[in-house]
């Protein structure tokens, strides 16, 4: 039997006395310093490990926010395609309206059996007006350059250069006006110029 089941009360082993002990045999050692080192190397890997749930955390809230604003983005997106799709099929559509009282005016005119040379007339005029009106209203202005004044290639289109008095590059008539809606040519005017 040994000494420790003869003894009812056996002294607790102390661990550093124990290692001391070990290290007294070889080179000493310092159990203090190498416990704080070891201490130290744990707080370490604990202090590096809670940064880098901090990390794991901030990069899953970014993933989050990303898919969030790339969805908002392709919302905003489809919204704006959309947006434009309706303009482009009912931007007219005021226009469009404004233009049924001068085809109601027409198909009126139509339904006169017996009118006058002059009633035709002033009925034209008054349909004209009435166009001119809308065209107005819509920002539709006409180009109609006049006779001596010169050429502008950004409203005016040349058909054909003729001999004139007038001084080279002036208009020497007007073919047809020209149209802009807004500051936008829609269609220039077609010119003859002096060569």
């Amino acid at each position: 039997m040994s000494a420790s089941e003869h003894n009812p009360n056996p002294e607790p082993i102390d661990p550093i006395a124990g290692i001391q002990s070990i290290a007294s045999q070889g080179e000493p050692l310092d159990v203090n310093e190498e416990l704080a080192g070891l201490y130290a190397e744990v707080e370490s890997l604990k202090a590096q490990a809670a940064e880098a749930q901090a990390l794991q955390a901030k990069n899953a809230e970014l993933a989050d926010q990303y898919l969030r604003a790339k969805a908002e983005a392709d919302n905003a997106r489809r919204r704006a395609d959309e947006d434009v799709a309706k303009a482009r099929k009912f931007g007219i559509e005021s226009f469009a309206q404004d233009l049924l009282s001068v085809a109601d005016s027409l198909d009126a005119a139509l339904a006169i059996d017996a009118a006058s040379a002059e009633q035709l007339l002033e009925g034209t005029r008054a349909m004209q007006n009435q166009l001119l009106s809308v065209f107005e209203r819509h920002k539709l202005s006409p180009i109609a350059p006049e006779v001596g004044s010169k050429f502008d290639p950004n409203i005016h289109q040349a058909i054909s250069a003729v001999p004139s008095e007038l001084e080279s590059g002036a208009i020497v008539s007007v073919l047809q006006k020209g149209y802009r809606i807004a500051e936008r040519v829609l269609r220039p005017a077609l010119v003859m110029v002096a060569a």
